[in-house]
C-alpha cells in the first residue's frame, strides 16, 4: 500500500515539534558544567542543521516532483566576443526568470561552472523556451540576443542548457539551447 506524501505544512510542524522537544530536554536537565553545556549546545546546533537540510530536500521533492520537473541551466565558453550581463527566460511567452550576473558569477561560469537558472513544474506537451541574453558584445558595444527551442515535455524530468560560446570564424558569440539526454 502506498503511503501519501506528507504536506510541507505537516513536515514543518514535525520539525518544529522535534526542535521544541530537543530544547525542552536541555532546559529541564540538571545544570551541567559549562564545558558540558557548550558541548550539548553544539550537538543541538548540528542536529538542527541536519534537520533543516532534510526539510529542504523534502520540500524540493514535494514542490518539484520528478515527473513534471523542468530545470534550465546556463553555461558559457566565451570571453573574447561576449561578456554576459543578464539572462531572461520565458516559457510559453511567460517570463519565469530574470537573472542579473555579478562579476564573480561570470568568472565562475568562465571557469567551467554551470548555474541553475530556473526550476519549475511543466505539464506534458510541447512548450517554447525563449532565452534573451544581454551583455557587451564585440568592440564593447551593448549586445542583446535571443534563442528559442520548442521542447516536447513528457513524463520525467527535463533538463535544458542555455549555452553561450565564442565563434572565432564569425567573431561573434553563438547562443544555443539544447536538451540534455
Amino acid at each position: 500500500m502506498l503511503q501519501p506524501e506528507p504536506s510541507i505544512r505537516t513536515v514543518k510542524c514535525l520539525f518544529a515539534g522535534m526542535l521544541t522537544l530537543l530544547l525542552c530536554g536541555v532546559a529541564s536537565a540538571e545544570p551541567p558544567a559549562a564545558a558540558s553545556l557548550d558541548a550539548d549546545i553544539q550537538s543541538l546546533k548540528q542536529d538542527v542543521i541536519a534537520l533543516n537540510r532534510d526539510l529542504f530536500i523534502l520540500e524540493e521533492e514535494l514542490l518539484y516532483p520528478a515527473n513534471t520537473q523542468l530545470a534550465v541551466f546556463v553555461s558559457l565558453d566565451v570571453g573574447e566576443y561576449f561578456t554576459l550581463d543578464s539572462v531572461q527566460l520565458k516559457v510559453d511567452d511567460k517570463v519565469v526568470s530574470n537573472y542579473l550576473y555579478t562579476r564573480r558569477e561570470v568568472e565562475a561560469l568562465h571557469r567551467g561552472g554551470i548555474q541553475r537558472l530556473y526550476m519549475g513544474n511543466l505539464k506534458a506537451g510541447e512548450h517554447e523556451l525563449v532565452a534573451i541574453y544581454t551583455g557587451m558584445g564585440p568592440k564593447g558595444r551593448d549586445y542583446r540576443r535571443g534563442a528559442s527551442l520548442v521542447i516536447d515535455k513528457s513524463l520525467g524530468a527535463k533538463y535544458v542548457e542555455l549555452k553561450i560560446v565564442d565563434n572565432p570564424s564569425s567573431e561573434q558569440p553563438d547562443f544555443s539551447i539544447r536538451e540534455w539526454e
